[in-house]
């Protein structure tokens, strides 16, 4: 992480653009791993240019008019350039001068969800679609995916480079598949949708909890895919989720970007538009009667918190039973962890504990920090200070957030506090 304004504010357009970037040019090159080669080029032109002339107006259009320079100057200079790259330059070489802040928000043709289904093309192994497409839609560097997966950065890293080199030989085509093709590929866009929306939710790295263009976008296109497939349940279950959840985000930060818990959350500022759009979608995802998948399930539980008028008004039984449902249908770590704590709320901190101390021992889990975070917030609420203590001291070592970080290191503080032995009023 870089320190120097320029520098993280390039890094800031670069998180926010280069999706649409690469989007645009795997339209015209036809070439995925092409396409982010040359948006990298334009990236490091940008490193070289912006420190000295500033960052332009129009930061998108910069990075794409200096990705079809490269192309078009590495022609010239490489006479050894493939053929294929050959036809490439020259059909940039041929084309008028195009409107690049037009290409960039093209609604109508959408190169990102084109750029969605190719990169989860069936030729691809789950974990490979999910990890492309996080890297070149959501802007995510290897080692953040890796965290994000819970696996380690080297293996992130490997199933990029294969997934471009497959694409690239079985020249798959850029665009959004219909009828049946479309509804083979759905749910692992579906599943790379949610991924980018809860980066954007729940950075996984850097100083801002929240990336708020991350979650614009994955709503756009959630929004898009609901079109595309009305009657899937779990499309507009994954819209009616991340529409709720973006309704807390003005509630969900301090002034000073700290994070406020849900149940502390001031419920005036949650966005009732959103949480409108997103109990609409649920009932329109419920209303086609087919048993709830895991994204109905949870958009239920976040329609729970939404229609709660008051924390203390939450329906928590209902909640922790709709985990327990979601745990027969889409059985994870993190499902059992939520749901140890909708028992707590529910049932009391030692019953969510009880569940809860058993995937100390699950090792997908060993290096996330949520589960000590939950754990330590247990243990304190139970009066075990002294054991909350290291619990949130490992979730702070843990997370890359630095928000979250300077939260759990607060929360770490009141449990030494708290564990402290009162001073003595014996006589001495």
């Amino acid at each position: 992480m870089t320190t120097d304004p320029i520098h993280r504010t390039i890094d800031a357009v670069w998180r926010i653009e280069s999706a649409k970037v690469i989007a645009v040019l795997a339209r015209r090159t036809r070439d995925v791993g092409l396409a982010e080669d040359l948006a990298h080029d334009a990236l490091v032109a940008a490193l070289e240019q912006w420190p000295k002339t500033g960052v332009p107006e129009k930061p998108g259009a910069w990075l794409l008019a200096a990705a079809r320079r490269r192309a078009i100057d590495a022609h010239r200079r490489d006479r050894a350039f493939d053929r294929n790259r050959e036809e490439i330059a020259a059909r940039f070489e041929a084309e008028p001068a195009p409107d690049l802040d037009a290409a960039l928000d093209d609604e109508v043709g959408d190169d990102l969800l084109r750029l969605i289904f190719t990169t989860c093309h069936p030729a691809l192994s789950t974990e490979a679609r999910t990890a492309l497409t996080l890297r070149l839609l959501g802007g995510l560097t290897t080692d953040e995916i890796a965290r994000a997966f819970l696996v380690p950065e080297p293996t992130v890293a490997q199933r990029i480079v294969r997934a471009k080199r497959t694409l690239t030989e079985k020249a798959v085509p850029f665009e959004v598949p219909r009828g049946p093709d479309l509804l083979s590929r759905l749910g692992s866009v579906l599943a790379v949708v949610y991924l980018i929306f809860n980066e954007g939710y729940a950075a996984t790295a850097g100083d801002d909890l929240m990336r708020p263009a991350l979650c614009e976008e994955a709503l756009r296109l959630g929004r898009i895919l609901a079109e595309l497939a009305p009657a899937e349940p779990e499309v507009h279950g994954l819209a009616a989720l991340m529409e709720i959840q973006a309704s807390r985000a003005r509630a969900r930060v301090g002034p000073s970007g700290e994070p406020i818990l849900l149940l502390d959350q001031n419920r005036a500022r949650w966005d009732h538009v959103l949480i409108r759009r997103g109990l609409a979608a649920l009932d329109r995802a419920e209303a086609l009667g087919e048993p709830r998948g895991p994204y109905v399930l949870q958009a239920a539980i976040a329609a729970c918190h939404a229609r709660a008028r008051t924390a203390d008004a939450t329906d928590w039984p209902r909640i922790a039973d709709y985990y327990a449902e979601l745990a027969r249908v889409a059985p994870s770590p993190v499902v059992e962890l939520n749901r140890a704590m909708a028992v707590a709320m529910a049932s009391g901190p030692a019953a969510g504990l009880a569940l809860l101390d058993p995937l100390t021992t699950e090792p997908t889990l060993h290096d996330y920090p949520y589960l000590s975070s939950a754990r330590g917030d247990l243990l304190a609420k139970l009066g075990r200070h002294a054991e909350a203590l290291p619990a949130f001291e490992r979730a702070a070592a843990l997370t890359r957030n630095a928000r979250e970080r300077a939260w759990l290191l607060a929360r770490a503080r009141e449990c030494a506090d708290a564990s402290e032995p009162s001073p003595s009023t014996d006589p001495p």
